[in-house]
């Protein structure tokens, strides 16, 4: 019998398409023109390599509430191995398990969660996740504050003089106490601009039945009380970060947000968050080969000498990703809005 081929390797970015994401990455909604500017090209170049990254599945601009609208949960579960497929595929379905990893802890399963609350988020991980056929265990911890997401990390593909284009020019957020949406402004933004961070305000108004003027004025709130924040992502196998390792560190209270800034400004810190649970800093990291895992951990011991590691792992694959299904080699696939448990 013939052995399967294996699919074939994805085209990796070039270094002028990285430039282009990380130009996306510091202004996600900036104008072509601006966009072009950054990286020494012109306005219709830029939009159109940028469709051909999007359109191969490396690199997609995505929005998604952020964590003061939310309530965020880390979830590991352990299962019978035999159920772990199966697992694997309910929970990337559900709206409100918004990144699902299948990682080499113990634990073979590690989720991120929104919730509207506290109970909301107790009812989703002991009432659903805990009562799936073939789950084991769970351990979840609470997220309480945020040092470092993957809108902050960044491909650093530009020139100093490049990024000055951009943060010259960029708008600051400026955070202020968050208001609640009502579920049909949650769903129709999320679902729009999840799908396409860079969508018109026009098609904006379509998608959610509004008036341009509304929608401009919705959005500008938004971003300006940090309601709504944007990421350019891309698929880390072809773009050279193949692999992901994550840590659950125990570090003294006392020093405990000194530690979360200066680990979230390691360069390959793509999350860097305080909980309460086992451990109270979740972390994780992009690295170029398993190697790099040893280094980085030097890294973290400087960044908290404090700090005990309580668990370690690297991430086998990950099929699902903010909201957005990824293939096996980490191309970006269906969208699926983020829809925090109720």
């Amino acid at each position: 019998m013939p052995v399967p081929s294996a699919p074939p390797e994805p085209a990796r970015p070039s270094a002028s398409d990285l430039a282009l994401v990380e130009a996306l990455q510091r202004d996600p909604r900036a104008p072509w023109t601006r966009i072009a500017a950054a990286v020494g090209t012109d306005a219709t170049t830029a939009a159109r390599r940028w469709d051909r990254l999007q359109a191969a599945g490396l690199a997609w601009l995505t929005a998604y509430v952020t964590a003061p609208t939310t309530t965020v949960g880390y979830v590991d579960v352990a299962c019978r191995p035999d159920a772990l497929v199966a697992l694997t595929q309910e929970l990337c379905g559900w709206p409100a398990v918004f990144s699902v990893e299948r990682t080499t802890s113990r634990f073979g399963l590690y989720l991120s969660l929104a919730a509207r609350d506290l109970d909301a988020l107790d009812a989703l991980v002991t009432g659903r996740i805990g009562a799936l056929p073939g789950v084991l265990e769970v351990r979840f911890a609470v997220a309480t504050r945020v040092y470092r997401e993957g809108s902050g990390w960044l491909v650093n593909a530009l020139a100093p003089e490049q990024r000055a284009v951009l943060d010259d020019t960029a708008e600051q957020a400026r955070l202020v106490v968050p208001q609640q949406w009502n579920d049909r402004d949650l769903r129709a933004l999320v679902e729009s601009l999840g799908e396409d961070g860079r969508r018109s305000y026009a098609e904006l108004a379509r998608d959610c039945r509004m008036s341009e003027s509304a929608v401009r004025r919705a959005l500008a709130r938004m971003v300006r009380n940090h309601e709504l924040d944007f990421r350019c992502d891309l698929a880390h196998v072809p773009a050279g970060w193949p692999v992901i390792a994550g840590y659950r560190l125990d570090v003294p209270a006392s020093d405990l947000d000194r530690a979360g800034t200066a680990i979230a400004h390691l360069p390959e810190t793509r999350l860097s968050a305080a909980v309460v649970g086992e451990g109270n800093l979740v972390v994780s990291a992009w690295l170029r080969e398993p190697a790099g895992c040893t280094a980085y951990e030097a890294a973290l011991a400087a960044a908290a000498p404090g700090a005990r590691v309580v668990d370690r792992a690297i991430t086998l694959r990950m099929p699902k990703r903010m909201g957005r299904l990824l293939s096996p080699h980490g191309l970006g696939g269906t969208h699926q809005a983020i829809i925090p448990a109720r």
